[in-house]
């Protein structure tokens, strides 16, 4: 099973061999013990058959050896003659892709988003510069498609890949998503000049300077788009019939992550700078016309929301310096908005205020909050980290101070931190399948986290200091 995870020395750039990063071995001490349904599952996910640790004499620990796990296996303890997924993700979630890093490319502007492909076969970079490159991950990282944007507003705030990996959206402050051809030939594709970047209107008026788009994605099926934006309305675009299906006024403020909760598409999840999360029906709102709960626990603004997939679970990353875990079941039709701060305090330039830190909502609906990244300057991505490695053990984010980090869902344990960067690490990505990390940071660089690591990882770079209002 390892030997899938086998992968050449890449010929990324850079010299020395320092490595940035830091792991504990296994949970520290807890920063919060979550007791809930979700730590029984992701035991599931990710606990070895007990059969498998009885290869030897004595009391069973977990993490079990990987030599202990292999001999249960060859003398068939379990009964089954090979590991299940939970036994492969016991052993694959302790090998932290924490090396490194080395350097996948470098840019003159600030990097926005960064996204592998659902089979990680490719990987979507998105700068503020008004260019996408997509690397070929099993090619050396080689560029794909080189991809001058169009109809650009500030920065690319979000891209996003069809589920076929033929088409790309890529959204700005803008109502106009564009999408481009990635399955082409030509690898160079500058917006209706190269190649005919169609534009998709969002708008339903004549205002089309009055709000731009934070985040969009594509449905599983590839037939729909959802997107957030900063007229504090979530969107449904209709690929096929190429017309705006829904627009919901979601929020009281902007909306800066919205997501599909599952494959079936009629659940969304939306955050916003009204520090709610909401849940969206889509099989009882024209019925309704509101949504179909809030929930309540974050003291500042939501940046961005990951479902787990499963239609139930979600994180979501906030202003007020933490990310949050949350099951809808515990949605509420109520909302309270206590008075807590200074409302001059703005995140994108000014430290969170240090009393505010020790503040916790008085209806705090969230299962578990995890501490110790920060959420400043720009709208900050976390995500699960992936089933098929991990069970969804962990959770990431990256951090404005120039860092990743690394949580365990249950125990609330920072695992590791991922320190290379000197400028803020807005989006970073775990691939699905190997155990690598790639983080991209308003410095310009795309660097890459693996286990084992190569002999060709980089310097950490100089940390610049940061300049605050």
């Amino acid at each position: 099973m390892m030997s899938r995870f086998v992968k050449g020395t890449n010929s990324c750039g850079g010299e020395g061999s320092a490595k940035g990063s830091s792991a504990s071995e296994g949970p520290s001490q807890p920063s919060n013990h979550l007791d809930h349904e979700i730590a029984h599952l992701t035991k599931l996910g990710s606990a070895p058959h007990e059969l498998l640790t009885r290869a030897a004499p004595g009391r069973s620990r977990l993490p079990i050896s990987t030599v202990k796990m292999l001999v249960a296996r060859e003398t068939n303890h379990s009964g089954r003659g090979r590991f299940s997924s939970a036994d492969g993700c016991h052993l694959l979630s302790r090998y932290l892709p924490i090396n490194g890093p080395c350097r996948v490319d470098r840019m003159k502007s600030r990097a926005y988003t960064s996204q592998f492909s659902a089979d990680g076969s490719l990987f979507i970079a998105g700068f503020q510069g008004s260019h996408i490159r997509i690397y070929n991950v099993n090619n050396g990282w080689k560029v794909q498609k080189d991809i001058l944007a169009k109809s650009l507003r500030w920065t690319i705030t979000d891209t996003s890949l069809s589920p076929d990996q033929r088409y790309l959206v890529y959204a700005s402050m803008s109502p106009m998503v564009n999408i481009v051809n990635v399955g082409s030939a030509a690898t160079e594709s500058v917006a209706n000049i190269t190649e005919i970047h169609d534009g998709l209107d969002f708008s339903v008026d004549d205002n089309n300077d009055e709000f731009g788009i934070f985040s969009v994605k594509y449905s599983n099926d590839g037939r729909e788009l959802v997107a957030a934006s900063s007229n504090n309305s979530i969107y449904v675009y209709d690929l096929e019939a190429k017309r705006l299906s829904l627009q919901i006024p979601a929020h009281m403020s902007d909306v800066n992550t919205v997501c599909f909760a599952d494959e079936t598409g009629h659940l969304l999840y939306s955050g916003s700078d009204d520090n709610l999360c909401k849940v969206w029906d889509r099989r009882c709102f024209i019925t309704k016309g509101q949504a179909a709960g809030v929930l309540m626990g974050h003291l500042e603004g939501i940046t961005f929301l990951d479902s787990r997939g499963d239609g139930r679970y979600l994180i979501s990353n906030g202003k007020d310096q933490t990310t949050k875990l949350w099951d809808i079941r515990k949605m509420s039709s109520k909302v309270i908005y206590p008075t807590i701060r200074d409302a001059d305090w703005d995140y994108r330039w000014m430290e969170y205020p240090q009393k505010a830190r020790k503040l916790r909502h008085p209806r705090d609906q969230s299962l578990a909050t995890y501490r110790g990244h920060s959420v400043l300057r720009t709208l900050i991505r976390c995500y699960f980290s992936p089933t098929y490695s991990t069970g969804q053990k962990y959770i990431y984010t990256g951090s404005s101070d120039s860092s990743v980090y690394i949580y365990d869902l249950v125990s609330g344990a920072q695992v590791a931190r991922l320190d290379y960067h000197d400028e803020p690490v807005r989006d970073c990505n775990w691939h699905p399948v190997y155990p690598m990390i790639i983080s991209s940071s308003w410095d310009g660089d795309i660097v890459k986290w693996e286990f084992p690591g190569s002999d060709k990882s980089i310097k950490r770079r100089k940390r610049r200091r940061k300049n605050y209002l």
